[in-house]
């Protein structure tokens, strides 16, 4: 996997411990892109450590089932993310770009006395090599987007998606995709490209349901 100006091979290339991000409704999968606006002030502490050593962040949900994300239960399931871009603007934020590397568990979280959250980690292996996209029914996913799009009046750009790879199309997808933080780790722990791509159609396609069935309830 090709990060930025590093490529991770193996095991040995991921760190045993990370910093840690969680952030609700946030997904980043291998491969993909996440811009992100850091100003609480043990964020942008996290950033000046991550940049003074291997660049590399733990994205994480925080569990659903609380009202406290910050320092509450973590999910099980993350993705790392490597620094690619920074920029300082001026007035204390900073803005970064985290590119994905691999998907990530959550072995335990550590007893530190920095102000963010570190986390020792089991990275999944096999998302450092090429992902296997022969299987994707990507019909099945443009039919599903195009009704998305239609039904809530939004436009896209073909001509990007057409020349996209199968695995930068679901992935890029599943990151733009609008839903619940549920349904984001749903697509995050999806087993392989093929199991998120039916995922993404999957729930895609209820949403849709329940839009047609909001409006018709709307009629009555």
């Amino acid at each position: 996997m090709q990060a930025g100006n590093v490529r991770y091979r193996t095991l040995d290339d991921i760190p045993e411990s990370v910093p840690i991000f969680p952030l609700s409704g946030a997904l980043l999968l291998p491969g993909g892109q996440l811009p992100l606006n850091i100003f609480e002030l043990r964020y942008l502490a996290m950033v000046d450590a991550a940049l003074s050593g291997k660049r590399i962040i733990g994205m994480i949900q925080p569990r659903f089932d609380q009202d406290n994300e910050d320092d509450g239960d973590l999910c099980e399931v993350g993705c790392l993310g490597r620094i690619t871009s920074f920029a300082e603007t001026g007035d204390g934020r900073l803005l970064i770009t985290l590119q994905g590397i691999c998907r990530f568990r959550v072995i335990k979280e550590l007893s530190t006395r920095t102000p963010f959250r570190q986390c020792k980690i089991a990275p999944l292996r096999a998302d450092l090599d090429e992902a296997d996209d022969s299987e994707v029914d990507r019909l099945a996913l443009l039919r599903v987007f195009r009704a998305y799009l239609d039904a809530n009046s939004l436009e896209a750009d073909w001509d990007g998606i057409s020349r996209a790879g199968n695995e930068t199309l679901v992935n890029a997808l599943a990151m733009m995709s609008p839903f619940g933080a549920a349904e984001k780790q749903a697509l995050l722990e999806a087993a392989d490209l093929k199991t998120r791509a039916e995922t993404l159609i999957a729930i895609t396609e209820i949403a849709l349901a329940k839009d047609q069935d909001d409006y018709e309830g709307s009629l009555q």
